[in-house]
C-alpha cells in the first residue's frame, strides 16, 4: 500500500524526494502503521474505561456498545482524534 501511494504522490507531484525512494516508502509505511494503530489503542483504553462499568453491563443496565460508542466519541472529541 505504502508503495502504490509513493509511486502515485511522486507522479502526480505532490512529493518532490529528496531522498531514496525506498527510503520515502519506508517512513510511508511506518506513518501509516502508526495512523491505523491509533484506532486500536483507542478501542483498548475504552475497552479499559468500561470495566469500572462491568456489574451495571452484567446486569443490563449499561449496554456496553452504547457505553462503549460513547466513551469513545468523548475521547475522540476531547483529544482532536481525526479516524
Amino acid at each position: 500500500m505504502a508503495e502504490t501511494l509513493a509511486e502515485r504522490l511522486v507522479q502526480d507531484g505532490h512529493v518532490a524526494l529528496a531522498g531514496t525512494q525506498k527510503a520515502f516508502i519506508e517512513s510511508l509505511n511506518q506513518v501509516v502503521t502508526d495512523e491505523l494503530s491509533i484506532e486500536d489503542r483507542l478501542n483498548g483504553e475504552v475497552r479499559q474505561l468500561l470495566k469500572a462499568y462491568e456489574r451495571e453491563i452484567e446486569t443490563g443496565q449499561v449496554d456496553y456498545q452504547k457505553m462503549f460508542t460513547m466513551i469513545k466519541q468523548k475521547l475522540v472529541r476531547e483529544r482532536g482524534i481525526i479516524l
